[in-house]
Formats: C-alpha cells, structure tokens, sequence
C-alpha cells in the first residue's frame, strides 16, 4: 500500500494560514505523506473516517512539571494519559535537582538518566525536559545536555532566593539542596546566562534553538509583601497570595532578566507565564529596549480564564498567582494583538488529599502551589478564543507551531508533509461540562453520535481528584489523539500501551 493510514473527510487547522482545508491526510511511516482532498482511500491500508471534524495539529505542551508531587513514574503514565485526553502529542516538562521531583542533588550527568530511566515506556506521547541548572557545577554540563541528551533549553526559577514552592522558606539551601556556600541569586542567574552564550557560541547550527526560560518574580518584594498581607489579615485566599506577590514583582523581575540577558547578549529567552498587565507591560518595554534579543512571551490557559475570585478558591493557588478579572482581559487584548507567543498548561499534578492543609483547610499560606489542566488546553482556549474573535489558525499557532519551533521540533506543530503525523481531531459543534465527579476529572459531552440522550461521559486519567475549571462549559471536546499515525485516544478513551519517545532535541 502506498500509505498506512488516510485519515478522511477533514477540515484542516493549518497554521500560519488562514481559513479551513477540506482535505484528507495520508501517513506513512509515522509522517504525513500528504494531505489533499483527493488521495485514494485504496492505497491506504487502514482508513479512519474524520467526519467532518476539525483537524488541529498534535498540541506542543510547552510547560508541564511530571513527578513534580508524586513519583515521576506514575505521574508519567497518569498525566501523560491526561494529555492524550486533551490532544496534546508532544509534553515539555521542567525538571530541576533539589526537594520534589526526585528529591535529590548532584551533577546532572548521574541525575538526568535516572529521570531518563523512569520515563522510558511509560509515556502515551512524545516528551522532553527543560533542565534547570541549580548549582554552581551545573553552568558546565549545559554543553554536555545539548550533546549528549538533546536538551536545548534551560530554566530559572527568580524567586527562589527566598522561596520554596508554596511560600517563604527559612533556607535555601535546604530547599534547593545545593553545596555550602552556594546562592541562588541574580549572580548565579548571570552566570547560567553566560554558560547559555558560551554554548551557543559553540554549536552555531543548534543556537537558535538553545533557550532560557525565566520565572519571573523577585524574591525580595515577595518576602516584603507576605509579610504585610499575613500581618494585616485584611485579604483572604487568592486574593491575599496575589498581594502577596504582587503583579510589580513579576515587572520588576522581568527588567532585571532581560537586562541581563542583554549584557550576556543571552539572546534567546521565553518569559515563562506572564499574569498580568504590569508583567506584559514590562515584557513589552523590554522587546523595545533591547531589540536584539529574541523574547518569547508565554501564558497559561488559567490565567487566560481564571481570576482571583473564582469558585474553585485554594484548588487555583500556582506561582504565579491568579491574578484579577482586568488582569485575565489584559492578556487577552494582548494575546489578540500577537503579543503572546504561546499558550500553555503548566500542568502540576497535586491531589485533592495534599493540596490543602489537613488542618486549616481554608489558609492559602499552607495550601501547596500548581494544579493540572493539561486535557482542556484545546477546548478552553478554542471556548474562550473564540468567543474574542480568535481565528482557529492563530489557535493553532499559539498551541503547536509557536512552540514546536522554538524548542527544536521542527517536525512537530504542522499538518503538512514531513511532519509528524500527530494529529487531533475536535468537535467544534460540541461542548461538554467540567464536572470532576468526586475521585477524578469527569467530562460530560454532548453531540456524540450513539451516545444515550445526546450525552456522553468518560473519566481524565489524570490522578488528580479536582479541576479548577469544575463547572465550566467548554466548547470542543476532542474526539481523537494521532501520535504519529497511531490512535492513542478516541472518545475520552486512553488506547493501548504508552508509546511517547524522547525527543533528543533539535529533532
């Protein structure tokens, strides 16, 4: 047969294009062989009919944290699934030495194939990792990740200095596990960025796609801040966190980055989930400033939908905050402007059992940070995108191209030929509502063909317990998940046994 699959009767979400194709896509070999409205369904071995859907390139999670609050070989397997669920085919995750994740130091030589080791079979898509480089002993491995793992992109955690994950921590160095006189500070942040250079220098055919993302807080104010809004007590919940860490810190630590990202001419840097308008604005007066570095601007599909008063309360504690309803809109108006370079889901995978304290259910200071939500990223974004005015192929800029290009997956984020053949099919005439059902996510769909009463419900694979999107309807549950020509989901059904690569980078 000419071809081992033709995924029919399509209409095709390219990007950087405008409008739908109506088209069938032929796969060969895991790639797209081609994609046009005439291909023969006799020279395929196996036809799959796509009924009209909308077809939208595998989605490229740019930032998720596997194994973060549990092993990383369940959450590998558990949220992985999650994400299949929600047409996501390719998972970037950070990963860092210290406390959470695997829970230890040392040199990234003997601490990478450990990570390497676990995650080997028990991904259902294509996963990567950003590596943050910790330790003073780390600036010099960052040669030996590009060549020997295909790890092209770095990590700075800015508030750090004085945090840990869920608030002040009383020593750093406890926290990070680093060496005796070793600091987490703007000097060592300097230094990343000049080993970053350095290897660029060095490998000029892989330099555009050598990266540092930065989180952006300032350790100092945040520490100011807590300190006032504890001792006040006049805000509560997410209201409270997000004085505590005040929109003017991400601001602040968003000039200080770029700053020295143009003194070390670090060129490439993605200003990890910005929250608010003084985050963007900032991130917007420093592209005018310093022209000749390549900013990246990311956001997260919480920020996009949630504010500081909804219902979920401490389930959407994350770093950084939630932030206000104007916040949310600003992104937006700049997410519609182009501003907005990706979206994505920071997925962070912390059971309902752990998320609160035991105890004082109700305190923010104790609650733990991050959440998940990385089977929604299509639907929400299409849900709320389009009720902007967002085209479907900006969507699928912001959701595969935007970040397939720059972490060095040239073969991903396209329905074209030579690409990957990972493809998501969705129901734009569908919605469903987030109602996670007590022990696990549950997605309530209608418009399902066979389905009883026009409904259909199916469980997230993700371990998580909770949503803090419960409640919402979305627009555009998908229908099925193409992992290089392979079904890995149909209908909210996780298939088969996981077969996600690594992604050696550039791939």
């Amino acid at each position: 047969m000419l071809y081992d699959l033709l995924i029919s009767n399509l209409g095709i979400v390219k990007p950087n294009r405008q409008g739908v194709e109506k088209a069938h896509v032929a796969v060969k070999d895991g790639r797209i062989a081609a994609v046009a409205p005439d291909l023969d369904a006799a020279q395929a071995a196996e036809v799959y009919d796509g009924g009209g859907l909308l077809a939208f390139p595998g989605l490229v999670d740019a930032h998720m944290h596997t194994g973060i609050y549990n092993p990383l070989a369940e959450d590998a397997v558990s949220e992985s699934r999650a994400a299949a669920m929600g047409g996501v085919t390719t998972s970037l995750n950070y990963i860092r030495t210290g406390k959470y994740y695997l829970n230890k130091s040392g040199p990234y030589a003997e601490f990478f194939p450990e990570v390497l080791d676990i995650s080997r079979g028990r991904y259902h898509v294509d996963y990567a990792y950003h590596i943050a480089p910790i330790q003073y002993s780390h600036i010099d491995e960052i040669g030996m990740l590009i060549d020997r793992y295909g790890v092209t992109s770095f990590k700075i955690f800015m508030f750090y200095g004085n945090y840990g994950l869920h608030g002040k921590s009383s020593k750093q160095q406890d926290f990070l596990m680093t060496p005796d006189g070793e600091y987490y500070d703007y000097a060592h942040f300097e230094f990343i960025m000049r080993g970053i250079r350095k290897a660029m220098d060095e490998r000029p055919d892989k330099a555009d796609h050598i990266c540092l993302g930065l989180h952006c807080e300032t350790a100092e104010i945040m520490r100011a801040y807590s300190d006032i809004v504890q001792r006040e007590g006049k805000l509560k919940g997410l209201r409270a966190y997000s004085a505590a860490r005040p929109p003017h810190s991400e601001g602040l630590a968003i000039f200080i980055a770029s700053y020295l990202a143009h003194e070390t001419d670090c060129a490439n840097i993605n200003l990890l989930h910005l929250t608010s308008a003084k985050a963007v604005d900032a991130a917007m007066m420093m592209q005018t400033v310093f022209p000749h570095i390549r900013f990246k601007r990311e956001v997260t599909l919480a920020h996009l939908i949630l504010d500081y008063d909804c219902e979920c309360g401490l389930q959407a504690k994350v770093n950084p905050p939630i932030r206000s309803r104007e916040d949310v809109e600003y992104l937006w108006d700049h997410l519609l402007a182009g501003n907005i370079d990706w979206v994505c889901s920071d997925h962070a995978c912390c059971k309902a059992e752990f998320k609160t304290d035991a105890h004082e259910k109700d305190n923010v200071w104790l609650a733990k940070s991050g959440f998940g939500g990385t089977e929604f990223l299509l639907s929400g974004l299409y849900t709320e995108g389009r009720k902007r005015g967002l085209s479907l192929n900006r969507m699928a800029e912001l959701l595969s191209w935007n970040p397939a290009q720059r972490f060095g997956l040239p073969h991903k984020g396209d329905i074209a030929p030579g690409f990957d053949a990972d493809i998501v099919l969705m129901d734009p005439d569908s919605s469903f509502t987030v109602d996670s059902g007590g022990s696990a996510c549950i997605q309530s769909y209608s418009g399902f063909e066979g389905s009883v009463s026009g409904s259909h419900r199916c469980q997230s694979a993700s371990t998580q317990g909770y949503s803090v999107f419960e409640g919402y309807t979305f627009s555009g549950p998908v229908k099925a998940t193409f992992l290089r020509g392979a079904l890995i989901c149909k209908d909210g059904q996780v298939l088969g046994e996981p077969q996600g690569s690594f992604l050696h980078r550039p791939y």
